[in-house]
């Protein structure tokens, strides 16, 4: 590994497409070149195609480009455009493609009064909302995507103005009247209670376009409280600049009530040296610092009040109100009457949820160890795309399941870590999407596929779907081969810790929270719309935060759910009862490094890794164990007794580190168990021998071969030092394994010559 560099590299497109030329300079010329009529003059021209020029923000000359006086058709299609650069003046555009960009900020197209057709196809973080702000700007805009959209713009200045600026009146009329002393300063703060309040408290229209409806009602609320305090002026509706000359809706706001709310990571970690802060998130684990009660029976695990919070009810939605992209024209044009419909719970015994095909163990394919090789390392998570970012914690990583039965390989990995999560293909390195939610941090995610069932018949097809949740507790569902995000739901009031889909059910998903519980959910599947459907089957209740879910992959158990929680393991019956909707713990699984506790002031009870190697043989360790268990599930499960402890079959060695929440990953293919530590190595161990044998061995077994970190090179800043790897992941031939790390650095390893 000495000498190996790999530079950082940011990827931050959706898509990778080639460009014949490094970068095109926008000149008068090219503006000649590329116009129609030819002319000599620049303000003769009327129709200009700029398409897959590989276009950034930046690359768009706004003094030249504004000479374009006469310009009716522009094309800007697949490019890298994030936003229409300030200052632009088109003053004759009728008709702009901007299909196949990067577009997030639709608030600069605002200058473009004269547009009357406009295409923003297949820009991914263009929301539904970001639509109908786009015809509430645009007054003569009558094309949308393809699609006549002049009734809903009617709509939007008329019907849906009014309505909601009866409702603003009101709430003014009923909770606020004007400062005394109608200082800049108190005027200020009634202002921006006044808006916090109507967005708050005023409900309208389909949740699909709560962004919308907020965005209109904080100008609404602004324009109310100006006329109030200068009743002779009248302010443009359109006008959304604030005093400094911002434009206050410029950037997406989170639909989350309490997305501003919450101040840092659940998941972020404590270091034994390290002082804790005032308020402790969840993640973090006080145990370091702090010695714990010790209790007279040391194998059980503490117990938190049992009372567990109501979980949230089912929720059904369609995909039209969740599109990131607008494949036609919305049908739930805002109305007062009119609401959203949220389907009903169907109940746990009359649920019928997708089975997949039994699926057999693999068989152990390699007999040799595999021979890993450094290909790439992303920086793919950074918050505003910066290069500096070497903060953000990078949390959870799966590759896409193999789309063909008879073939088990698969190169694209879905990792997730603050705003975003990114799908990655490990042969090239590109990122081939990515999705951000502004104001979340995606914690976990899990694949799986559902069926899509086109209406009035037709032939069924198999999707492969990709959930992940994070801090604001919803599970946003994404189909990656359209592009498409179609679909959230809550699953808890507080943050997912865990995701995992059932092997044997694919529509089945369980999600952990910081609720201290686990939720049994059945997501069905969708029909063409991609309309959906969620139901809440079970609540299992934990008593601390499940880090990770075990489910038997291989055999014909399919009843047990194995929890590795921050209090111990369990293990619960997830078979569905009649009438039965909330459960604890069939047992407590626990392991011989509990006994370490007495007398010394430390907690092992942090199972902080669990994955199964073969349908009998689990992996996990516990937080400051410095091994990893492998130990026998079938006989383990056969022990009577709430309590029972773990029947160990051998023991591996791995690094001694204080260091929290450093998961494993086990491919049963290949029979292999890896672990990163907080030095940015991975201990890798080939375990094909010990499988074949049985499992049973009595010495502790050392790593087959620890990989070191491959010391990327920072851009004029010399090698970035080894960070705490997070989480790994391996495809089933271990063609490739990723890891994560806490630095904002996704290592992708590729498999050599042995």
């Amino acid at each position: 590994m000495d000498g190996v560099k790999v530079e950082v590299g940011r990827f931050c497109r959706e898509s990778f497409q080639s460009i014949s030329a490094a970068m095109v300079k926008i000149t008068e010329s090219l503006l000649l070149e590329k116009g129609t009529p030819k002319a000599n003059k620049l303000e003769q021209i009327k129709t200009l195609n700029l398409s897959k020029l590989g276009l950034s923000s930046q690359d768009l000359p706004v003094p030249l480009l504004s000479r374009l006086s006469g310009l009716e058709e522009l094309d800007l299609s697949g490019n890298h455009l994030q936003e229409l650069p300030p200052g632009l003046s088109l003053p004759s555009l009728r008709v702009l493609n901007c299909s196949d960009n990067d577009l997030e900020d639709v608030m600069s197209l605002a200058p473009l009064t004269a547009l009357e057709e406009l295409h923003l196809d297949d820009n991914l973080y263009v929301t539904v909302s970001d639509n109908y702000k786009v015809m509430f700007l645009l007054s003569n805009l009558r094309n949308l995507n393809g699609k006549n959209i002049s009734y809903i713009t009617k709509h939007l200045h008329s019907i849906g103005t009014a309505a909601l600026q009866k409702r603003v009146e009101a709430l003014w009329d009923s909770k606020f009247s004007l400062p005394d002393r109608a200082t800049p300063e108190k005027l200020k703060s009634v202002e921006k209670e006044f808006v916090h309040e109507a967005q708050s408290r005023i409900k309208y229209g389909p949740n699909s376009l709560m962004d919308y409806t907020k965005w209109r009602l904080e100008m609404l609320a602004k324009e109310h409280l100006h006329s109030l305090v200068e009743p002779g002026e009248q302010k443009d509706p359109k006008d959304t600049k604030d005093k400094s000359g911002q434009q206050s809706s410029g950037k997406r706001k989170s639909c989350e009530p309490d997305a501003g709310r919450e101040n840092g990571s659940p998941r972020k970690k404590t270091r034994v040296a390290e002082a804790a802060p005032a308020e402790a998130s969840p993640r973090k684990s006080s145990r370091l610092l702090t010695s714990p009660v010790k209790e007279e029976k040391p194998l059980r695990s503490p117990r938190k009040a049992p009372a567990v919070p109501d979980s949230p009810a089912g929720i059904g939605s369609k995909a039209e109100g969740l599109r990131r992209r607008l494949r036609e024209p919305p049908k739930d044009t805002p109305s007062p009457k009119k609401q959203p419909r949220t389907p009903n719970k169907a109940p746990a015994q009359e649920r019928k949820v997708e089975k997949s095909t039994p699926q057999k163990m693999t068989s152990i394919k390699s007999k040799d160890p595999v021979s890993l090789q450094p290909l790439h390392v992303l920086q793919c998570h950074s918050r505003q795309d910066s290069p500096d970012d070497f903060s953000t914690q990078l949390w959870a990583c799966a590759f896409q399941p193999p789309q063909d039965s008879c073939d088990q390989t698969s190169r694209i990995v879905a990792t997730c870590g603050g705003e975003s999560v990114c799908l990655i293909d490990c042969e090239t390195g590109h990122v081939l999407k990515k999705y951000k939610v502004p104001g979340e941090e995606f914690f976990t995610l899990a694949w799986s596929s559902v069926t899509m069932s086109p209406q009035g018949g037709g032939v069924q097809r198999r999707l492969s779907v990709l959930a992940a949740g994070g801090k604001k507790g919803l599970v946003k569902l994404i189909h990656p081969r359209a592009n498409l995000a179609y679909g959230e739901f809550r699953a808890s009031r507080r943050a997912l810790s865990t995701l995992s889909f059932s092997p044997h059910q694919q529509s089945v998903l369980f999600t952990g929270s910081y609720e201290n519980k686990i939720v049994m959910w059945d997501i069905g599947g969708v029909d063409n719309d991609y309309t959906f459907k969620v139901s809440q089957l079970l609540v299992l209740e934990t008593g601390s935060t499940p880090l990770h879910l075990g489910l038997p992959p291989f055999g014909q158990d399919t009843r047990h759910l194995l929890a590795a929680c921050d209090e111990g393991l369990l293990c619960f019956n997830a078979q569905l009862g009649k009438g039965e909707r909330k459960r604890t713990e069939e047992m407590e699984i626990t392991f011989p490094v509990y006994a370490r506790e007495e007398g010394k002031g430390e907690h092992y009870r942090t199972i902080d890794g669990l994955a199964f190697l073969t349908d009998d043989i689990v992996a996990s360790k516990s937080h400051m164990q410095g091994s990893i268990y492998l130990w026998s599930w079938s006989r383990t499960r056969a022990s009577k007794g709430k309590v029972v402890s773990a029947v160990i079959l051998a023991e591996l060695e791995w690094a001694n580190t204080d260091t929290p929440y450093l998961s494993l990953g086990t491919c049963p293919g290949e029979g292999y168990v890896v672990c990163g530590d907080e030095k940015g190595r991975l201990w890798t161990y080939h375990l094909a021998d010990l499988i074949k044998a049985g499992g049973k061995n009595g010495k502790v077994i050392s790593p087959t071969e620890v990989l070191d970190w491959p010391s990327p090179v920072r851009k004029g800043l010399g090698l970035v030092d080894g960070p705490s790897i997070n989480s790994v992941s391996m495809d089933p031939e271990l063609q490739y394994l990723v890891a994560l790390s806490d630095k904002n650095m996704v290592v992708v390893w590729g498999r050599g010559q042995s």
